[in-house]
């Protein structure tokens, strides 16, 4: 513990004695560290002073006979020493008057300032050397506080679940709670179990995600709670290079988090990234394993992936499965595989993933499928799932994904279905890029006689086809007379150089529109 104006009174060699009424001064004004003891017997010592200092003087600014009739005089005094944030005031005694100045009292009194008697047998630089003696001996006992804290850190790295261990040790140190947000910005471990409460949670895991995305090292400080009652200051730094983050430790506000309480935070810091860095390799050459496997399973061999996922993850997702294709993010795509490897985790291996290419593609049962917009929202990529089957027909389901996912490219980023794009039939296939530039030239005379005109040949000759070729329901639909669109249709066939009589000109015609859509 750091010395305080308490211990100097406290000390039976030092014999002091405090003169203002300790129920008068401001809350634990008599508890404050004491830095450092400055004497000066100047009218205005405040700019020689730093904060938290305790000023001891003779009183000879004062004169002999004490200024006893100058009350004004010692009031701007104090009121100086305030301002400079004193946290006492000593005042030698039977060196230039006898006893303290009453008048000094009052003021001191007035101002919140401790003050204190030294009598004529203590010098001066004997309460000086026991501050700093104090000091000494505090640094020390930080020091070997935190050597000592590093070592049974260091120690519980060691044990099976090392992360947790460290986390946990951690945070009986400080005193406080700790917590880590992993790469796919989920809390993975705490300490203790639930001893941050919501909202302040939340809060901690939005910022912590917020980091994550940004990609780069940083160290926060979050007012977390603050709209539910009194706020909890926590600390948020990020573990791993910038670029290839693994997550985030956060720290909630402690007494000795002071330079020592820091020393073993960075020693934490260091193993857990060293810890989660050797899960990234680890993870990589599962990575690799699950790659293979996907092959393998697409090829038909689902038999052997099914008994190598038994022993490393658990067993594949049971029928129905879907198949999900996703493209990794530019940026970090990294992200993506830990974030599925703690979903797979989460289910007890009921789901199975691999990278292909540029992409990844991910096996999981029908009643999982919401992985699916987990991915697509969290990592802002475009994602394709098939409709639901065996998972004996895994390649089929991996070509529906892989169309899905096209489809996806095209809008949005987001979650595009099978079974919603194959409700549109096989024509809708051709909207595409490969498609759009033929479909745009057929259809090129009647956009430009819309344009020129000011008609509305391409919207009746698509309300046309979509009823079938039917004049009467056409104009129905439209709002004009029957005769109005045998014209209309009569005009868009001249311009077209096409007879829409028969259905392979009308099916033709139709496709071009929607490649267009």
């Amino acid at each position: 513990m750091k010395p305080t104006v308490r211990t100097l009174l406290g000390r039976d060699d030092l014999a002091l004695t405090l003169l203002t009424d300790e129920a008068s001064l401001p809350d634990a004004a008599l508890d404050a560290p004491v830095p450092w003891v400055h004497n000066s017997d100047l009218a205005d010592p405040a700019p020689f002073i730093e904060p938290g200092q305790v000023l001891l003087t003779t009183g000879t600014q004062f004169g002999a006979d004490s200024g006893s009739d100058d009350p004004a005089g010692f009031d701007a005094y104090v009121a100086r020493l305030a301002g400079a944030g004193i946290s006492a005031l000593g005042f030698g005694t039977e060196v230039v008057v006898a006893g303290t100045p009453a008048l000094l009292v009052e003021a001191c009194a007035k101002h919140g300032v401790p003050l204190f008697e030294v009598p004529y047998r203590t010098p001066f630089i004997r309460v000086a050397r026991t501050i700093a003696e104090l000091n000494a001996a505090d640094a020390n006992a930080r020091q070997a506080w935190a050597l000592q804290a590093q070592r049974a850190i260091s120690l519980a790295a060691l044990r099976p679940d090392g992360l947790g261990a460290t986390l946990t040790e951690l945070s009986n140190r400080l005193g406080t709670w700790v917590g880590l947000v992993d790469a796919a910005g989920a809390l993975d471990r705490e300490a203790p179990v639930g001893g941050l409460g919501q909202p302040a949670l939340g809060e901690v895991v939005g910022e912590a995600r917020s980091m994550l995305r940004r990609g780069q090292r940083a160290s926060r400080t979050l007012e977390a709670g603050a709209s539910v009652g009194t706020p909890q200051r926590m600390t948020l730094q990020t573990l791993g290079a910038g670029g290839a983050l693994r997550g985030v430790l956060a720290i909630g506000d402690s007494p000795e988090l002071d330079q020592a309480g820091r020393e073993v935070v960075t020693a934490v810091i260091a193993l857990a990234g060293l810890a989660l860095e050797q899960n990234r390799d680890l993870d990589r050459a599962r990575g690799h394993l699950r790659s293979g496997l996907l092959r393998s399973m697409l090829a038909g061999d689902v038999e052997l992936a099914s008994e190598v996922s038994a022993e490393m993850w658990g067993p594949l997702p049971a029928d129905p499965v879907r198949v999900a294709v996703a493209d990794l993010p530019p940026e970090h795509p990294d992200r993506l595989t830990e974030f599925l490897e703690l979903r797979v985790d989460d289910r007890d291996g009921r789901l199975f993933f691999g990278r292909d290419g540029e992409s990844v593609v991910v096996v999981c049962e029908d009643a999982d499928r919401d992985v699916a917009d987990e991915l697509a929202g969290e990592f802002d990529v475009p994602v394709g799932v098939s409709d639901a089957a065996s998972v004996t027909e895994l390649a089929r389901l991996h070509e529906q994904a892989l169309r899905s996912v096209e489809r996806a490219r095209e809008t949005a980023p987001g979650v595009v279905w099978f079974d919603d794009i194959s409700r549109q039939g096989v024509l809708a296939f051709l909207a595409r890029t490969d498609a759009r530039a033929v479909a745009r030239a057929t259809l090129e005379p009647l956009i430009e006689y819309d344009r020129e005109q000011g008609t509305t040949l391409l919207e009746t000759t698509r309300t046309w086809l979509e009823h079938g070729g039917q004049f009467d329901a056409t104009a129905q639909e439209l709002g004009v007379h029957r005769h109005t669109v045998r014209s209309r249709i009569a005009l868009a066939e001249k311009l077209l150089g096409r007879d829409l009589s028969g259905f392979h000109a009308r099916a033709d015609l139709w496709a071009a529109l929607l490649a267009t859509e």
